[in-house]
């Protein structure tokens, strides 16, 4: 039987995340599990609390979104412990691309149950990155994001993302992959371990978080207009299809632009740019 403990981001998914904790906590505990929870006390207080989890042989698991898995997976990663995810944010693009269930007795089955997978990351700098770092009209929505609390969370991400074309610029990036430099005037760039981000977007529908690479996709320069109608496309794969995207495959990715703006990862904050990702195969060991 394993044991767990479940950090909670009490913020996660507009502050749903901590009842959506009680009932899988409660299963686990009903299933014979020695279970802990707490709430998150910040990014130190959770790197001190996954190192003692590990060292106890219990299963981290992160309750709340993709920030919150990320937080976690560094020192997960580090120290060769176990993460566990109960998908309670407003993207849990990771959890989609891992297939994970949303149901309390069915996400309480699958850390009790499931297999242990091992699944790439990014290092961006000294980050770990779960899903993709980009850059471009799409780092602009997330920072819209993180201002429309108001809004219900299925709406947030489209909301942002709409405003983020509404008046964005095309930018000239200049992305390294692998030692090739390729030069474009884009709205977007992204890097990605993970198929999804923004709540259910399919960027990259190609990519496999066991095979060793990252997949770039660029979109290029087009009237706002154009760019807000192909919006649906990206949500089941199909933009990849259209001539003004173009997509790379690589294993290391350095992305300049020819003016000031920063890179996100994962729904947060990275760096200004240039930034570097670079792909560590099957260095996260994940339930699922």
């Amino acid at each position: 039987m394993r044991s767990f403990h479940l950090l909670v981001n009490p913020l996660s998914g507009g502050g749903a995340a901590p009842a959506s904790a009680v009932p899988v906590a409660r299963a686990l505990r009903e299933a014979g599990a020695c279970v802990r929870l707490s709430y998150s006390p910040g990014p130190a207080g959770c790197r001190a609390l996954v190192e003692e989890s590990v060292t106890r042989d219990e299963v981290v698991v992160a309750v709340g979104g993709d920030g919150m898995v990320a937080s976690l997976a560094g020192t997960v990663v580090e120290r060769g412990g176990v993460l566990g995810i109960v998908p309670a944010g407003r993207g849990n693009d990771f959890a989609r691309q891992l297939g994970l269930p949303t149901e309390a007795a069915a996400v309480a089955d699958t850390l009790l149950t499931g297999q242990v997978r091992s699944v790439d990351v990014i290092d961006a700098g000294d980050r770990v990155v779960v899903g993709s770092v980009y850059a471009g009209v799409d780092s602009r929505a997330s920072e819209l994001v993180d201002r429309a609390h108001r809004l219900p969370r299925r709406l947030q991400y489209p909301y942002a993302a709409v405003r983020a074309l509404a008046s964005y610029q095309p930018t000239r990036f200049h992305i390294e992959v692998d030692g090739a430099v390729h030069v474009h005037d884009a709205a977007a760039v992204i890097v990605a371990n993970s198929g999804f981000y923004g709540s259910g977007m399919h960027i990259a529908p190609r990519a496999d978080i066991t095979d060793g690479l990252l997949d770039v996709v660029v979109i290029g320069a087009a009237s706002r207009v154009a760019l807000i109608r192909s919006m649906p496309t990206v949500y089941d794969g199909s933009h990849v299809d259209l001539p003004e995207v173009l997509t790379f495959r690589g294993r290391e990715v350095t992305v300049r632009s020819d003016r000031p703006q920063a890179a996100y990862a994962d729904g947060e904050r990275l760096a200004p740019l240039p930034c570097t990702a670079v792909v560590r195969p099957a260095a996260l060991r994940v339930l699922g």
